[in-house]
């Protein structure tokens, strides 16, 4: 088993379509906040979203890819099925009222592996949990207008993959990443990255069919590490297995590398270093398209060629 491990989730990235529709979404709806309007570093030509808590702090981060005439894609085996987030044990009344009203396609809660859980869809279909999770110390973002602090988001708390052969995938998990069951309950195994919040990767056994990764569902997910430092020595163990594996590629706010689960799931390893504030200050997050500086010389054809995106914050 390895002596190095990732200690929870850092970010879960999604395709969506319009992003002024995703971006009224989960800042108006959900009340998360945009801490980085950017652009997709590998296609330019498509806006980078990221929502999160006041600083974009990893295991709070969900981002999108909007691409506006992107087809729906289709849940099943070979993706991440369902993202959930953590919030106050006693708010998943007033989120069902909450989502009611607004007329967003959500399930009534319900108890799952010994934890309250309610599901709903995004505008685009992407399958969001909101669980009740009481110890969740984090405080998620406290400047939504129409969400109040006492029933914030306050971050990643599991991913579901979806697999047709479980084995591969649990092996992989707990050999190779160094994740510890947890539970088993049916068809789902939980398994954690240690203590703390955003910890949980679920595998679920579904053999229904294959899904098609498109608009709506989750391009891939992320596991954090402190630094470069420790992203080297599990790229290093990643080979050394015969692991299919990326270079250290630049995020401007994390590195990463990327390689695939048995399943077919992309998975990276991100940095907590250096966060968001790198290039604008705390208060200003997500309110101008900021660009790494290998793509300043082209923001004059990038401004161009995104749509215009409203941004109440």
């Amino acid at each position: 088993m390895t002596t190095i491990a990732p200690h929870g989730l850092h970010h879960v990235t999604a395709i969506a379509g319009d992003p002024q529709r995703n971006v009224d979404f989960y800042t108006r709806v959900l009340g998360l906040r945009l801490v980085k309007k950017t652009v997709n570093f590998d296609a330019p030509d498509t806006y980078h979203l990221y929502y999160g808590d006041t600083a974009g702090n990893p295991s709070t981060l969900l981002t999108f890819f909007p691409w506006e005439d992107v087809p729906a894609g289709r849940q099943g085996a070979g993706l991440t099925t369902a993202t959930a987030f953590s919030v106050p044990g006693e708010s998943l009344g007033w989120w069902q009222r909450r989502l009611a009203e607004l007329g967003v396609d959500a399930a009534a809660p319900a108890s799952r592996d010994g934890e309250e859980v309610l599901t709903l869809r995004d505008p685009d279909g992407l399958v969001i949990d909101l669980v009740a999770a009481p110890g969740d110390a984090r405080s998620g973002w406290d400047g939504a207008a129409a969400v109040p602090a006492e029933h914030a988001v306050r971050g990643l708390h599991a991913v579901t993959l979806s697999e047709a052969a479980l084995e591969p995938t649990q092996r992989m998990l707990a050999d190779l990443l160094g994740m510890k069951l947890a539970a088993e309950e049916g068809d789902r195994t939980r398994f954690t990255m240690g203590a703390g919040d955003g910890t949980a990767v679920d595998v679920l056994a579904d053999v229904r069919r294959h899904g098609l990764q498109a608009g709506g569902t989750v391009h891939h997910i992320a596991f954090r590490v402190p630094d470069r430092a420790t992203q080297a020595a599990w790229r290093q163990q990643l080979l050394e297995l015969g692991v299919p594996v990326t270079d250290i590629r630049d995020r401007q706010y994390f590195t990463s590398i990327y390689f695939r689960e048995p399943g077919g799931v992309l998975f990276e390893i991100a940095t907590d270093e250096p966060g968001f504030t790198v290039d604008e200050p705390l208060l200003e997050l997500g309110r101008a398209l900021k660009l790494p500086p290998w793509l300043e010389p082209s923001r004059e054809q990038i401004e161009a060629a995104l749509p215009a995106l409203e941004v109440a914050q």
